[in-house]
């Protein structure tokens, strides 16, 4: 697709908070939070021509592999929020994307993110195909304090589930969708601490990929203030998850 007119190297989206997002609690979702963060890259990518519809000429496609998200507070039902993003950097298969959340023009939420491109035949990474000088990158301007890492998982867990990847689980690029990952430990962590919003920051890694039927194992340690989730696949691990709380 062409670039748009309305192209800008930084995006600013608003969103009003409908009941379908929120938790019991009245307040939005973690899941669906990290929808609206997707929702508005994919936006920005379309807009500047390396979209999902572009880059699949190339049989090629963005792939989320860390992100850390610090709140301050989350919004509720019927708020309307803005979310801005902006790339940090973009070289070869590897891109950093920052993200905004404002309430009232005030700052509520920040999320740094690394993404892949990801050969979608070879399942492998590999460098953008799509020229991208149009945008302008912002290396200093990062949305958090402190910047994603690798999440060093413990080596035992307190709790083990297991579960089967169904239908509903993938996306557009035949996997389990990124937020899914997020979605299976949540439904493990404290039901309290995330009912009482005591998430202070979330950090996630996204490792390797699942497809329809693969069988994981999803292990739960409880450290100090914080809590690990590891899923695993055939003693490998998938997917890191550290949650600190308040």
């Amino acid at each position: 697709m062409p670039i748009s007119d309305n192209f800008s190297s930084i995006l600013t989206k608003d969103f009003e908070i409908n009941f379908l997002q929120c938790d019991a609690n009245g307040f939005l979702k973690y899941t669906e939070l990290c929808n609206l963060l997707q929702l508005t890259a994919s936006e920005h990518s379309e807009m500047g021509g390396i979209n999902f519809i572009d880059m699949q000429k190339n049989d090629q496609a963005w792939v989320l592999s860390r992100m850390r998200l610090e709140i301050k507070k989350m919004p509720r039902w019927k708020d309307r929020i803005t979310i801005k993003t902006w790339i940090c950097s973009l070289e070869n298969s590897r891109s950093i994307r920052g993200f905004d959340v404002l309430l009232y023009n005030n700052k509520i939420i920040g999320s740094e993110t690394f993404w892949a491109v990801f050969n979608t035949k070879t399942r492998r990474p590999e460098g953008l195909s799509l020229p991208h000088e149009h945008f302008e990158k912002f290396p200093n301007n990062r949305p958090t304090t402190i910047a994603f890492s690798k999440i060093e998982l413990p080596d035992f867990c307190d709790y083990s589930f297991e579960k089967v990847v169904r239908l509903s689980d993938l996306d557009i690029v035949n996997h389990v969708n990124n937020v899914k990952y997020l979605e299976w430990c949540l439904d493990y962590a404290d039901s309290k601490l995330i009912q009482n919003q005591k998430i202070l920051s979330l950090d996630m890694n996204f490792l390797k990929e699942l497809s329809l039927n693969d069988k994981v194992l999803i292990e739960k340690t409880n450290i100090d203030k914080s809590t690990f989730f590891g899923i695993k696949n055939n003693l490998k691990t998938c997917f890191a998850l550290k949650l600190n709380w308040i």
